[in-house]
């Protein structure tokens, strides 16, 4: 079932506006990391939010895409290289903290731990990554047992020409080895008593 058209406009609702925006920009976040890694572009992404919070994205030097945009539109570069305000440091630090936080939580409801917390949808969404993951370790457990059947079954094709090798050997050393002449039967004279 697909989302319906969303009319864009401002959200009335103050709460409903910073749960937009928290999503909204993790999202633009996200996309833009994908586009970094897959095209291999070089992308800086800076956002404000109504309450002056500073959040920023970039897959290299942010300074270093900053002067490379001034240069290629002929704007002045500006001769602090290096120096960022501190609330860019604070706003990246708080940004980091959170993504942190969240990734622990993550980590702590897959091992099944704090899933009170979790509503259905997000229950949901967790089993289906269990499940997932769930199936990657089985087909890798898989390609590991076969992998190690078929090489000890190489094992045991070799030893088994070795032991026929070593049989054929045998039976030819068998079939050439001499006989003393006075251990050959043909040889021994039979004696009557007297």
């Amino acid at each position: 079932m697909g989302r319906g058209k969303v009319e864009l406009k401002r959200i009335e609702n103050p709460s409903s506006r910073q749960v937009t925006f928290s999503k909204r920009r993790n999202g633009l976040m996200k996309k833009a990391f994908e586009l970094s890694i897959l095209c291999d572009a070089e992308i800086a992404l800076l956002i404000f939010s109504p309450s002056g919070k500073a959040y920023q994205y970039s897959s290299h030097e942010m300074d270093r895409t900053i002067a490379r945009y001034k240069n290629e539109m002929g704007l002045p570069q500006s001769h602090n290289h290096g120096l960022r305000p501190i609330e860019v440091w604070r706003a990246e630090m708080e940004d980091l903290r959170r993504t942190l936080e969240s990734l622990e939580a993550k980590q702590k409801h897959i091992a099944g731990e704090d899933l009170s917390l979790l509503g259905m949808k997000e229950l949901k969404q967790l089993e289906r990554q269990m499940r997932t993951g769930v199936e990657r370790i089985r087909s890798k457990k898989r390609r590991i047992i076969s992998e190690h059947i078929n090489d000890l079954k190489k094992k045991h094709r070799v030893l088994q020409e070795e032991n026929t090798h070593l049989q054929r050997k045998l039976n030819e050393l068998d079939t050439h080895v001499e006989v003393p002449e006075y251990l050959n039967p043909t040889t021994f004279v039979h004696f009557k008593g007297t």
